[in-house]
């Protein structure tokens, strides 16, 4: 009897035991298939946005655009961007976020690759705007799409290693464009235009393979089997969120999707600060095309080790807004050492921890709102907030370009982008006012 009773008390444990291992397979089945295709649909993403930066060690004289002028156009990629960024989240979740996606890597890769004609600042302008129409809805997409994917305890995890995109486009993107741009004459175009048209072209060909190789919804996951999708289906349902906001203009008055799109706006503000002008402020120091294309990926390989690090330890712990709160300081320290450094090495290492605790706040920060958000309420409400805070991508390019043209060096823009990292530390230490659960 005794045995019989020890058999029957195992029961239950090792059916535990399979189900936790049938969640684990269904996970990795998950990463494999959907995260390596997206997180490269990223990395060109980030690739077009930021090359502009490469192309400014000679495209500037080439059309004319004085520093202040090339931030504007640097950076009036967000404007086009933040008008249709709900607009376009909208029609991913009336459409499906399969064909959405595909439709907007289309897009934004034939933009860019236009961005090769560009003749003077008004035409910069104009292209610049149209990349960002184009991209609109692209980030605040996946997220969302992700979310359909992957239960809240993996979403640290997943969403970092999507982000790798971030610091893989200035690894892989800063010594492509140097080497493109010694093109120079090649076929009678300027090495930027042949910067701009090899990097545009592949995003055309990742939008086709999203369009063929993805799906909707986990009932759709032909990669899983009908117990894979059956326990998926389970684990998404069963996921505890806080007080969940359906409706549209209900998300949109919530002081949590306020206060998380300002938080954002700082953070966005000293990304695309230092990666956009990152080229240009080596070549300031001395350096050539070639060796600023290798210097530029140092700070984002260690931005790659680091934001999975501590993606693992937020994942471990729970303690988002904590850890959201510690990467915007680390931030604002890191550039405030490389604005003091009497030295490149101690410039550069401020500069790479820099954007290692920024590329760490972006994996963070979107494992909040999909914790209250569900539904149209997701697809708009990510949108609104990525919307807002971009506008920081906007800021943070022509901030730095200002600062640089009156005062004749960098630092008084780069101290500004350590200031609103500390202002958006501030505003997630208050978000714990408002997000009970952490």
């Amino acid at each position: 009897m005794h045995s019989e009773k020890l058999l029957v008390d195992s029961i239950p444990e090792e059916q535990e035991q399979q189900r936790l291992e049938l969640r684990k397979r269904v996970m990795r089945k998950n990463m494999w298939r959907l995260l390596p295709l997206l997180t490269l649909a990223f990395v060109f993403n980030y690739i077009d946005r930021t090359s502009v930066g490469f192309a400014a060690l000679t495209m500037n004289k080439d059309i004319g655009l004085t520093p202040a002028q090339f931030g504007w156009g640097a950076g009036i990629l967000f404007a086009g961007y933040c008008l249709c960024e709900i607009p376009s989240n909208l029609a991913l979740y009336k459409f499906g976020a399969r064909r959405w996606l595909a439709r907007i890597m289309i897009t934004w890769g034939v933009a860019a690759a236009a961005t090769a004609v560009v003749q003077g600042p008004t035409s910069f302008y104009i292209l610049r705007l149209l990349l960002g129409v184009a991209e609109a809805g692209f980030f605040p997409g996946v997220t969302f799409f992700l979310s359909c994917w992957f239960p809240a305890q993996y979403r640290v995890r997943v969403l970092a290693f999507f982000m790798l995109g971030v610091p893989l486009s200035s690894v892989v993107g800063g010594p492509l464009s140097s080497y493109l741009l010694e093109l120079n004459g090649v076929a009678g175009l300027h090495g930027w235009q042949w910067m701009f048209l090899a990097q545009g072209i592949p995003a055309v060909l990742i939008g086709i393979a999203v369009l063929i190789l993805l799906r909707d919804e986990p009932k759709d996951a032909y990669w899983l089997n009908d117990e894979e999708r059956g326990e998926l289906v389970s684990m998404l349902r069963e996921e505890p969120r806080e007080k969940p906001k359906k409706a549209l203009f209900a998300a949109l008055k919530d002081g949590r999707v306020l206060l998380l799109a300002a938080i954002q706006f700082g953070f966005i503000l000293g990304s695309y600060g230092i990666g956009i002008w990152l080229p240009v402020i080596l070549k300031a120091r001395g350096f050539s095309l070639v060796q600023v294309g290798y210097l530029s990926t140092i700070p984002y390989i260690v931005a790659v080790v680091g934001m999975l690090v501590w993606a693992r330890v937020v994942d471990r712990t729970g303690k988002r807004v904590l850890n959201l709160m510690l990467a915007c300081l680390a931030g604002a320290a890191g550039l405030a050492v490389s604005a003091v450094a009497g030295d490149f090495a101690l410039e550069l290492a401020g500069i790479s921890f820099a954007v290692m605790a920024v590329s760490s706040a972006r994996a963070i920060f979107w494992t909040i709102p999909t914790r209250f958000l569900t539904g149209v309420a997701a697809a708009g409400g990510l949108a609104f907030i990525n919307a807002m805070g971009t506008l920081g991508g906007f800021a943070g390019p022509y901030m730095v370009g200002f600062a640089r043209q009156a005062t004749g060096t960098f630092s008084a823009g780069i101290w500004a982008m350590a200031a609103v990292l500390v202002l958006s530390a501030i505003g997630t230490a208050s978000l714990t006012l408002l997000v009970k659960r952490d």
